[in-house]
């Protein structure tokens, strides 16, 4: 080999071999696709990238584990990559790969969390979303140590479990669901007055939990709230029927009994002479704001017309003559028969009878 030749060899091979190397590489990352079955790959939390690279390596999502390294290591993101389920389908290169499972943009469930519904109901709709287990969502909910952390001057989360539709990832841990929704809480609040009441506000929640409970049109949340503001003025009892039977719902089968009304437990209205001793539901903003605004009246009474609106009365005479109306038509049309209960406050409610 002449001496020219040598030189052209020496020169030309590293440079030949150099670019078919960058040629290979631009293809593993730039135009080489994963071709396999769409499929959700799972980051858990605490994944390292290590444990992630592996699982993509064996299930043919990327080219190359070392290179799909070098490539994430290149772009500083060995540690960006987000817990959650991704979903990988045919056609995905490594940058998209890379992109895909650093965005955060996993799959996720929506759930509605209707107003009014208390921590067991939502730790049903929860478990039966697939978003977190009904047993440790409560266990949680009712943990003081973890309570007191979120900063709920309360025994338990309710009240501050806030209303909306969210999107959450299958398996979500139930204390980041139960961090999430007090957290939009808070913000959703934030912009209340809560010095517009003597009340404090835990005290205003609470109220509002029972407001949200005691009926379904929207448009009678302020009277209902001053009927209860009325009757703490005059040091009255609230017996709000809800407020009992959230005292006995882990036990409660669905039938108020005089019984029940007779059992004092600190959620029991019938019974003690002030608030319960925490909210029973978890109210939407706008019985949060009939609290803080109730409207001005002299009622101390309401009963229930049967559609989901009330007659509200000032006297206890007013009162007794609108339950004998609209409860007696409710036992003639069957929707059940009761037997009205009085006591001291001159308060009534209609108790089952089986």
């Amino acid at each position: 080999m002449s001496k020219r030749n040598l030189i052209i060899f020496l020169v030309l091979a590293p440079m030949l071999a150099l670019v078919m190397s960058g040629a290979q590489v631009y293809y593993a990352i730039y135009i080489w696709a994963y071709n396999g079955q769409e499929t959700v790959f799972t980051i858990r939390p605490g994944d390292t990238f290590g444990s992630i690279n592996y699982r993509l390596d064996e299930s043919k999502m990327i080219y190359s584990a070392r290179l799909f390294h070098r490539f994430v290591k290149f772009n500083n993101k060995l540690t960006s990559f987000k817990a959650g389920q991704y979903n990988m389908t045919p056609g995905m290169t490594m940058v998209d790969t890379l992109d895909l499972l650093t965005s955060g943009k996993s799959i996720t469930t929506k759930v509605t969390i209707p107003e009014g519904r208390n921590l067991f109901q939502i730790a049903e709709i929860l478990e039966s979303n697939g978003i977190t287990k009904a047993e440790e969502f409560i266990k949680y909910a009712k943990d003081e140590a973890f309570i007191q952390k979120l900063g709920i001057p309360s025994h338990r989360a309710e009240g501050y479990l806030y209303p909306e539709t969210y999107s959450f990832q299958e398996n979500t841990p139930a204390p980041l669901v139960i961090k999430t929704m007090v957290n939009l809480f808070n913000k959703q609040t934030e912009g209340l007055d809560f010095s517009k009441q003597k009340l404090s506000k835990h005290e205003v929640i609470i109220l509002a939990s029972i407001v949200e409970k005691e009926t379904g049109a929207k448009f009678e949340r302020p009277a209902i709230a001053g009927v209860f503001h009325n009757r703490l003025k005059k040091r009255m009892r609230l017996q709000s029927d809800p407020t009992t039977i959230y005292g006995i719902y882990e036990n409660y089968n669905g039938n108020l009994r005089k019984r029940h009304l007779l059992e004092k437990t600190p959620y029991n209205t019938y019974k003690i002479p002030a608030l319960p001793v925490g909210p029973i539901s978890n109210p939407g903003l706008e019985s949060i704001k009939a609290v803080l605004n109730p409207e001005k009246h002299n009622y101390l009474y309401f009963v229930s017309k049967n559609d989901g609106t009330h007659i509200f009365s000032e006297t206890y005479s007013q009162h007794r003559r609108a339950v004998n109306k609209w409860q007696k038509t409710r036992s003639i049309e069957k929707v059940k028969v009761g037997v009205i209960l009085s006591n001291k406050d001159d308060h009534e409610t209609l108790v089952m009878l089986q």
